[in-house]
C-alpha cells in the first residue's frame, strides 16, 4: 500500500508531456527508494507525502482539545485560585454557575461588575455561584496581578463570588475550562471568546446550557438564570 501512494503521488507531479511518454512506452515509476535519480533526470518535484508516511502527530493545542472534549461536565476540572491553590469545581455540584472573563479596564467593566454584583446578592443563596476568571487577551486590559484584581473586584464593587486565577481564554495556552467551555457552546462568529466579559450560563448537573455576548448586561440574563434555579417569576 504504501509503494502504490508514493507512485500516486509521483504521478500527479509529472507534467502532461512526460507523463503521456511514460504511458506510450508503458514505463513504471521506480520505487520510492531508488526514485532520487528519476527524479533528477527528470525534474520532477515532490512536495508533499502522504499523511500516513509523515508521522503526523496531533499538536499540543489538538490534544488539549481533545482531552477537553472528553470531559463530560465542568466538574471534570480543576481550576486555580487567586492565590495559586487549586480549585476541584467540583465542590460547586448542585449549584447554577455563570463563568465570566473579567477585565478591571475595559469600557464594560463599570456596567457588568456592578450588576454582577446585583445578581449574586439576589440569588446567592439559591444555589447561584458567580465564577470569574480574569484575562488579559483583550486589549491589555487586564495587566494587574492578581492580588491588584481582586482588591479591584471586591473594594471598588463589592464582589463577594471567587475571583480565579488570571488566564487565557483563546489560543493554544487557553485553559482547559475554556477549551470545554468553547466547545459546549460555540458563539454566532465562531468558538473563541470575543472580548471580556462574555458568559457561561452553566446549571446543577455541570452542563453548558446558554452563552452570552461581552455586551449581554447581566440582569438581562436574570430570566434564564430563574428557571435554572427553579425560582417563581
Amino acid at each position: 500500500m504504501f509503494r502504490s501512494s508514493v507512485r500516486l503521488l509521483y504521478i500527479t507531479r509529472i507534467s502532461p508531456p512526460l507523463l503521456r511518454r511514460l504511458s506510450s512506452s508503458s514505463s513504471r515509476l521506480p520505487l520510492f527508494s531508488s526514485a532520487k535519480p528519476f527524479l533528477n533526470s527528470h525534474r520532477i518535484t515532490v512536495t508533499s507525502l502522504p499523511i500516513f508516511a509523515t508521522g503526523a502527530k496531533l499538536s499540543r493545542s489538538e490534544h488539549s482539545m481533545a482531552a477537553s472534549s472528553e470531559s463530560k461536565s465542568i466538574y471534570d476540572f480543576t481550576v486555580k485560585d487567586a492565590k495559586g491553590n487549586d480549585v476541584d469545581l467540583n465542590i460547586y455540584k448542585g449549584k447554577v454557575l455563570l463563568i465570566v472573563n473579567v477585565a478591571s479596564q475595559c469600557g464594560l467593566t463599570n456596567s457588568n461588575y456592578t450588576e454582577l454584583a446585583q445578581l449574586y446578592e439576589k440569588y446567592k443563596d439559591q444555589g447561584f455561584e458567580i465564577l470569574a476568571f480574569p484575562c488579559n487577551q483583550f486589549g491589555n486590559q487586564e495587566p494587574g496581578s492578581n492580588e491588584e484584581i481582586v482588591q479591584f473586584a471586591c473594594t471598588r464593587f463589592k464582589a463577594e463570588y471567587p475571583i480565579f486565577d488570571k488566564v487565557d481564554v483563546n489560543g493554544e495556552k487557553a485553559a482547559p475550562i475554556y477549551k470545554f467551555l468553547k466547545a459546549s457552546k460555540g458563539g454566532l462568529f465562531g468558538d473563541g471568546i470575543k472580548w471580556n466579559f462574555a458568559k457561561f450560563l452553566v446549571d446543577k448537573d455541570g452542563n453548558v446550557v446558554d452563552r452570552y455576548a461581552p455586551t449581554t448586561s447581566p440582569l438581562s440574563i436574570e430570566k434564564d438564570l430563574k428557571k435554572l434555579l427553579g425560582v417563581k417569576a
